[in-house]
């Protein structure tokens, strides 16, 4: 079946055939491993909603404990006509399109101060996007000649993190959070803001933050000008910061 006649405003999950509503899915009971661990199973997935539940997989964790595979038929659709998601809306540079549009349009090198903040010690996201050595094919941003870029690493106070952006004049300050039981990113992350708008430094700053369970809707929600999930690159970020840099100075001219 090609794309032009699938129904956008019934979209099902799709398997072997179109709208055949096939899910897969995967947890762990702590229950002991047998058949009645693989009944508690299926019963579970038919409570869920999900028509013709087979566990298709299960496996002993010991102690106790019994991971499954399920398969199910999903008997609900979306109308995928009507979904509005907020998203970063910046026309997206390259790498030599960024520092010529730095060169052009701020005249100036742009001050990006990168970090894991709070207890979270996970620096691979923001790695990817500072580390001169980049990720999947894409220098990072201390590799932009016109980009003072720097990462401050892992576990980062929210207090320290703002006297460093003070020091170093910091137009951008880019925050990840990979770290996520009980909401410990959001918390994290809203006293960022709270400290920034205290401190009077809300509005001279670009807030980006970013992670596994990031998106721009959240980000704008807790107060950040922008956010990034999963898969972002260093050409995104440095996009979104200079054309937000250059409507800012562009704002403030009388």
């Amino acid at each position: 079946m090609s794309v032009e006649s699938v129904d956008f405003k019934r979209i099902k999950p799709y398997g072997d055939t179109m709208n055949d509503g096939a899910v897969q899915l995967s947890f762990s009971l702590p229950v002991p491993h047998g058949e009645e661990a693989r009944e508690a199973a299926r019963q579970l997935v038919a409570r869920m909603g999900l028509e013709e539940p087979q566990v298709y997989h299960m496996a002993d964790l010991g102690e106790g404990y019994t991971f499954f595979i399920v398969y199910g038929r999903c008997a609900h659709s979306v109308d995928f006509t009507a979904i509005r998601v907020p998203k970063v809306d910046t026309d997206r540079l390259d790498y030599y399109g960024v520092n010529q549009f730095i060169r052009d349009r701020i005249g100036r090198k742009v001050v990006v101060i990168g970090a894991c903040t709070g207890t979270d010690a996970h620096t691979v996201g923001i790695d990817a996007i500072m580390n001169m050595k980049g990720y999947n094919g894409e220098y990072g941003l201390e590799r932009y000649p016109e980009i003072d870029a720097y990462n401050f690493g892992s576990q980062v106070p929210n207090e320290e993190m703002l006297a460093r952006a003070m020091e170093l004049g910091a137009d951008a300050l880019l925050v990840s959070q990979v770290v996520t039981q009980k909401g410990v990113h959001i918390k994290n992350l809203t006293e960022l803001v709270e400290l920034a708008e205290a401190e009077g430094l809300r509005e001279k700053l670009i807030l980006i933050c970013g992670g596994p369970r990031i998106n721009h809707e959240m980000a704008l929600e807790l107060g950040f000008d922008a956010g990034f999930g999963p898969g972002t690159l260093a050409p995104d970020v440095a996009s979104f910061i200079v054309h937000e840099l250059e409507r800012r100075m562009t704002r403030a001219r009388p």
